[in-house]
């Protein structure tokens, strides 16, 4: 969130997430309640997944679906350099490497003609993600773990409700992890949600999210019969975390899920009225969607044309904010962030394709109570602020 005139994000919530969240105050049951139960539900179905287990953050459900795999020292998982920081930070919270596969400079997705070439015999699985919510590619991410027998983990974090080949997100992957941050489709202010059709997978994953304990009904790892494996509450399987979702998160998750196809058109709606009216300026890149795929929206993010550098690209960011306009560069390249460089010597051209489009994207406002004389505005000061920049080159 920002102070600007046009904020960058802002949560839709409402009258519904406010009866909801009252309901559970009053409710004395704040942890590990229906709530938490409806949402799993609702995620799971619009997921198309059997399986699904909500934990406090997207960063929490990824590193604890690498650990539910066993994933850890001297492993190596395929991902890439292109995306927010914790889906390779989750790689080494578990104690393996990231190895990074530059992207396709159209869908901004790992390519997937790089891939087998990072596999090496310690690689365990490929973390796909999808930029800004963009499924491309998922399923040839999926065929490529299949045939080399390793798993495919979906950070589909940025893509509740987009399509891609008649497939939804969460489902390409043995597990598929979303995010539910304040400036993401749906929000319960921090929170996220594990989706699989494992559950073997989904049991352990119920158990790591709160300190290890065994889950009722499932079959612990240990055969002791002695009390301590019993299924109490002071009970635990194994080395586990504090994952929880609290049920006044997962309140407002069920409000948001209801109100799911609602939010979304209004996400539609606003990137229609930023395509149309982005559609005819000089020197922009705007995103693509692939035909017979569907988005629903987590940003609206362009990109100069090739020619411009990092140094423009700040300067209208500048630009735009001394103008009240929320703005942001998303996203800086992992590999080239101050700890990566450090602990892997990672330098600039590493990743061509990433490094040239991450020095030249602008996320502009976006949320869903956008209208169209804020979308205008925008726009407007995005053409002034490219054409000083123009007038200003040589």
């Amino acid at each position: 969130m920002s102070n600007h005139e046009i904020p960058l994000s802002s949560p839709d919530v409402g009258e519904l997430e406010e009866e909801l969240v009252l309901g559970v105050l009053r409710s004395g049951r704040l942890s590990l309640g229906p709530m938490q139960e409806e949402f799993e539900h609702l995620v799971a179905r619009r997921a198309g997944c059997s399986h699904a287990v909500a934990v406090s953050s997207g960063t929490s459900g990824l590193h604890a679906v690498l650990a539910a795999l066993g994933i850890g020292p001297g492993d190596e998982v395929i991902t890439t350099p292109f995306s927010f920081i914790a889906s390779a930070n989750v790689i080494l919270m578990v104690g393996a490497t990231p190895v990074f596969v530059d992207i396709c400079p159209t869908s901004l997705n790992m390519d997937p003609s790089r891939i087998e070439a990072a596999i090496t015999p310690r690689t365990r699985a490929i973390l796909g993600v999808e930029a800004f919510g963009n499924c491309a590619h998922m399923g040839e991410y999926a065929r490529i773990a299949a045939r080399h027998e390793i798993p495919l983990i979906e950070d589909c974090c940025e893509a509740l409700g987009c399509h891609s080949g008649g497939r939804r997100a969460g489902s390409f992957g043995r597990a598929g992890v979303f995010g539910f941050y304040p400036n993401k489709q749906i929000t319960t202010g921090e929170g996220g949600m594990i989706v699989t059709d494992d559950p073997s997978l989904a049991d352990v994953c119920r158990s790591l999210r709160n300190q290890g304990r065994a889950v009722a009904g499932a079959s612990i790892r240990t055969r002791d019969p002695s009390p301590m494996n019993t299924g109490s509450w002071l009970a635990h399987d194994r080395l586990g975390f504090n994952y929880r979702m609290s049920e006044v998160s997962a309140a407002i998750g069920v409000a948001q899920m209801r109100r799911f196809d609602e939010i979304v058109a209004r996400r539609q709606k606003v990137a229609s009225l930023y395509m149309d009216r982005l559609l005819g300026v000089h020197d922009l890149v705007l995103p693509t969607v692939e035909p017979g795929d569907e988005t629903s929206w987590f940003v609206y993010v362009v990109r100069l044309a090739a020619g411009y550098g990092s140094e423009e690209r700040d300067r209208i960011i500048r630009g735009l904010r001394n103008h009240d306009v929320g703005c942001a560069d998303y996203f800086p390249c992992i590999h080239l962030q101050p700890f990566y460089r450090e602990m892997f010597g990672h330098g600039p051209g590493a990743y061509p394709v990433a490094e040239s489009v991450s020095q030249r994207t602008i996320a502009l406002p976006f949320h869903a109570r956008l209208g169209e004389r804020e979308v205008d505005l925008v726009a407007q000061t995005l053409e002034l602020m490219l054409r000083r920049e123009s007038l200003s080159r040589p």
